[in-house]
Formats: C-alpha cells, sequence, structure tokens
C-alpha cells in the first residue's frame, strides 16, 4: 500500500474517537496489552514521562520534548489529535515518523488488527511505541489521549507522571463531575512514581493526593511552587501554568542534566524543535488572524480572556463546534459584541453550521451560518479592516482546516 492508501485503511476501517466520538471509545486495556507483547513489550525499552489532563497536556507535552531535546537527549513526542498530517502523532526530535515506518508497520500487523479489532488509538499508541524503541530514544514524552487510567497509553511506566488541569470535558465517558474525571485522569499515577500536578484545584487536589497515597507516589503541586518567569514561543499568558508544571515534572528526573540554558533555550524554542501548531497561534496581520485549539469550557476561559486583552476596532470570530459539547457551558463565555461567522468542520461529528448559530443567537452572539471553515474564514477577512481581529476556534478540527 502506499502511504495514502494506508492511513485510508486506518481511518475507513477501525472507529476513531475524533470522528466517531463515543462509539470508538474502547475504555479497556486489554487489546494494548495483547499487542505490545506480540511486539516485544516495546514500551519497557524505553524512559518516559506520561502527561495528562484536560488542558494544558499538549502544550505541557511540547515543552518537555523542546527542553530535552536542547538538554541534549534523543526526544521521542507521542501526542494526539494531529492537524494536517498523521505523522505529527508521532515525533523524535520534533522529526515526523517517517511514512515508510506507518506502512511497513500496518501492512506488517495488518492479520493481527483484524484478528483482534483493535482500535486506531491502540494501533497508533503502539506505533509509537515500537518506534520509539526501535530507535533507541533516552526518553519519550506520551501524552494521554482521553481520561488515562483506561487510555491505550497507560501500560508504560514512567519516570515521573504529570497532571495538567481538570475540566468537565468527555463527561458522556470519563464522568459528570469534577471529582469523577479526577479518577479517571489520576489513573495514570503508578506505585512510587512520582507525580507533578500542574493546578491544585479544590475539586481534585485531594482525589489526587489519595490516589498517590495508596501507589505510595510522591505528590507535588506545581502551583504553590516559587519559579522564575521564563519566555515561551507559546503564545498566551495561560502558559505560565503549564511551564510550572513542567519544570516541576523535570525536577523528577533524578537521571537526567538539564541545565537552565537548555530550560531557556527549549521554553523559547518550543515551536521551531517540536513543531506545534493551533496554540494562540499568530496566522497573519493586517487584519490578525488567530486561532486557539481551546474548546471546552476551562479552556475557553483562559483564550477568551486573553482575547479580550488584546487591542483592536473590532472583533470578528470564526466559530465551529463538534455536535457532543456543552454549549451550554461555552457560549456564554464569549463576547456579544463580536461579528460571528459560524462554520462545521468536516468531520462526521462536527455540529451543523445553522444549528450553532440559531443556539449562539440564545446567548446574544449575531452573525451568519457557512458551508465551510474555509469560506467563514475568508467572508471574515473580507470585511476586517488592517485594526481589525480576526479569531477562529471552537474546535481542534476547526483549527486544522486552516493551519
Amino acid at each position: 500500500m502506499t502511504y495514502s492508501q494506508t492511513l485510508d485503511w486506518m481511518f475507513a476501517q477501525l472507529p476513531i474517537y475524533q470522528n466517531k466520538g463515543k462509539s470508538a471509545f474502547n475504555g479497556k486495556l486489554d487489546n494494548i496489552k495483547l499487542f505490545s507483547k506480540a511486539l516485544g513489550s516495546p514500551e519497557k525499552q524505553f524512559k518516559s514521562i506520561h502527561v495528562a489532563g484536560t488542558n494544558g497536556k499538549g502544550s505541557s507535552s511540547h515543552m518537555l520534548a523542546s527542553i530535552l531535546q536542547e538538554a541534549g537527549y534523543k526526544v521521542g513526542l507521542y501526542t494526539s489529535p494531529h492537524l494536517k498530517d498523521f505523522r505529527e502523532r508521532i515525533r523524535i526530535n520534533g522529526d515526523k515518523i517517517p511514512q515508510s515506518h506507518v506502512i511497513n508497520f500496518v501492512e506488517d500487523n495488518m492479520s493481527f488488527f483484524k484478528a483482534h479489532k483493535l482500535s486506531f488509538f491502540e494501533m497508533t499508541v503502539a506505533m509509537a511505541f515500537a518506534y520509539f524503541a526501535n530507535e533507541n530514544v533516552d526518553i519519550a514524552i506520551i501524552e494521554v489521549g482521553l481520561g488515562g487510567r483506561l487510555d491505550s497509553t497507560n501500560i508504560i511506566t514512567p519516570e515521573v507522571s504529570l497532571i495538567t488541569n481538570i475540566g468537565l470535558d468527555h463527561t458522556d465517558l470519563l464522568g459528570d463531575t469534577l471529582e469523577k474525571i479526577a479518577v479517571e485522569k489520576g489513573g495514570i499515577i503508578k506505585n512510587n512514581i512520582p507525580v507533578v500536578v500542574s493546578e491544585n484545584q479544590t475539586e481534585t487536589a485531594t482525589i489526587f493526593k489519595e490516589i498517590a497515597n495508596l501507589k505510595n507516589a510522591p505528590i507535588f503541586f506545581a502551583d504553590s511552587i516559587l519559579v522564575k518567569t521564563y519566555k515561551t514561543s507559546l503564545l498566551g499568558n495561560y502558559q505560565q501554568k503549564n511551564i510550572k508544571g513542567v519544570l516541576a515534572t523535570l525536577k523528577q528526573l533524578k537521571e537526567f542534566a538539564i541545565t537552565n540554558s537548555a530550560i531557556e533555550k527549549g521554553l523559547i524554542n518550543v515551536v521551531e524543535n517540536t513543531g506545534l501548531m493551533g496554540r494562540w497561534q499568530l496566522l497573519q496581520e493586517q487584519p490578525r488572524v488567530i486561532c486557539d485549539t481551546a474548546h471546552n469550557k476551562e479552556g475557553l476561559s483562559l483564550t477568551i480572556k486573553q482575547l479580550e486583552a488584546q487591542k483592536y476596532e473590532s472583533l470578528f470570530i470564526v466559530l465551529g463546534v463538534v455536535k457532543d459539547k456543552n454549549l451550554d457551558a461555552i457560549l456564554p463565555l464569549f463576547p456579544k459584541n463580536a461579528n460571528y461567522f459560524f462554520c462545521c468542520p468536516k468531520i462526521e461529528r462536527g455540529l451543523n453550521a445553522e444549528e450553532l448559530k440559531g443556539e449562539a443567537s440564545g446567548f446574544l452572539l449575531q452573525g451568519n451560518a457557512y458551508s465551510s471553515v474555509k469560506e467563514a474564514l475568508e467572508k471574515a477577512k473580507s470585511l476586517a479592516k488592517k485594526e481589525d481581529l480576526i479569531y477562529v476556534g471552537g474546535s481542534t478540527f476547526v483549527v486544522a482546516e486552516i493551519v
């Protein structure tokens, strides 16, 4: 198969959470354990850091990878979802896994995939682990896909675990309270392995402490630790919270030499070193166009606060969401004095633009619906003056279509 054919098979043959939603969620580790054993347990052949959380886990994972690269290590990075190319999920020192590796891995294991009905995510996680083991990485940063306790990545025994932030997202799968979600995220805490929590949230701190105590895992709350302010190439004031968690995590890596210079260079070169996109990303000037992948209440609260701090004449917002999004929670966050361009991302889970427009009007958000993300953005650009600001967001999949 060609690379394109391989991806077509992966996307079409197996359910993918980002397209299908709840029906694609597996919720068991049996298959990934069985497949890993068949591959020779690659996850045991490299050191790792495990990163979970509702918001900030992607940015934190990329920061960790960038700093460790600047410290001279060979660093694997596994994240999800991707924005443009599947291979963004699996990188070593910023370089995407070669197309040939993707093709060969799928072809070599096709019979196992079919016989055991592996999910897209199980296949992808195993591909990453096998690639990192084969390439002899010094350490790999492994981002949880969904939840933690039953996530396919949760077969690793990391050097340290990091939990960034807990918010109400994927409540149909993880629970409808912060406490329930914390139990799922806290499932990555391992026996005798230190865990860092970026934010000491009242509703979740006790739960993390209880899990850590049961597993004799040292626990550290990063927001109580005084650290100097670092500059980072990731824009947005909210990144300072992520930086605290990252620094506390690095402090627990006893076998790795990480200088302050590596930290400074790593944080200022995150985008260059890792290829991260979609975090308060500036796409153009005059008019300024900024996109961000924030898509739940907690993430959008921070992003909208950042948006309100900007200087502009008029504000244009290109907005699209997925069907299972709690609109009553997120729509009140958006400013009422903006011009809205409602759209639908090109995935099965995308919410119809007209439906979104109707729901938004109930919160006094006024605008028109467009047939695609690109059409909505082009219309906004045609109306905006050079002193205006255009924000694109609401969903990772909206951002993916314009970066």
